[in-house]
């Protein structure tokens, strides 16, 4: 019997297929129209906004903004697929990290990710308590299904941790014919999430192992000495 983990990770070996070159004479079928789909709808892109005004949007009072590169072990790479609940091919992840002072105001990460057919690239904020600040849409590159890049849609991220669920049906309305480009969205938020978790909130004692029992405690001793 398929777990989820295995059925995500079938879904996302497809992703790796995609994204890394495929042919342009090579025939993509698509069940929904029937037929396989054009060169011009394979070529096709719809540039949102530039990296660099994304980061800009992610982190806006920040006096400096640096780039630091999230190298992964196998082990720990293990860790967060199996936080996140899918494999993923990537080994290394960079990183925005905004400043001001001695303090850090939060992250940023690129995420490249399978819609339906051709990988989108769209960019995840977080706050420095591991929450997320924002999603934008960077750039779509199928034929259909950009409404993720509106604000009525991926400002549903906002506010989420490593703790929500972040899947259609629990915490995330879908859209009626983008659902698979809903779902990419939903993977790299949750992967963005769980590795500023790992790789800079636990280190500094502020991660959701923190967080869990911190409030283990308080509920400890709340049920002893009452409120």
């Amino acid at each position: 019997m398929f777990t989820r983990l295995s059925y995500t990770a079938l879904f996302l070996s497809v992703y790796w297929l995609f994204s890394n070159d495929v042919s342009a004479t090579e025939r993509i079928w698509d069940n929904d129209i029937k037929r396989h789909l054009t060169e011009e709808e394979m070529a096709h892109a719809e540039v949102f906004m530039a990296e660099n005004d994304a980061v800009k949007i992610m982190l806006p009072k920040s006096e400096r903004v640096r780039k630091d590169v999230i190298h992964m072990s196998q082990e720990k790479k293990s860790v967060i697929e199996q936080r996140i609940g899918w494999k993923f091919p990537e080994e290394s992840f960079e990183v925005y990290i905004g400043e001001t002072g001695d303090k850090i105001d939060g992250y940023a990460m690129v995420q490249n990710t399978i819609g339906k057919h051709k990988h989108m690239t769209y960019m995840v904020g977080v706050d420095a308590k591991g929450v997320c600040s924002d999603v934008e849409l960077l750039v779509f590159r199928e034929s259909k299904g950009s409404e993720v890049g509106r604000k009525r849609f991926n400002a549903q991220y906002e506010g989420k941790t490593v703790s929500d669920p972040i899947r259609i049906n629990k915490d995330i309305i879908n859209i009626s014919g983008a659902t698979m480009s809903v779902r990419s969205i939903n993977a790299g938020v949750k992967r963005v999430l769980v590795l500023v978790d790992e790789f800079y909130l636990k280190p500094a004692g502020m991660g959701s192992d923190t967080v869990a029992t911190r409030s283990s405690e308080k509920s400890f001793l709340t049920s002893i000495f009452g409120n």
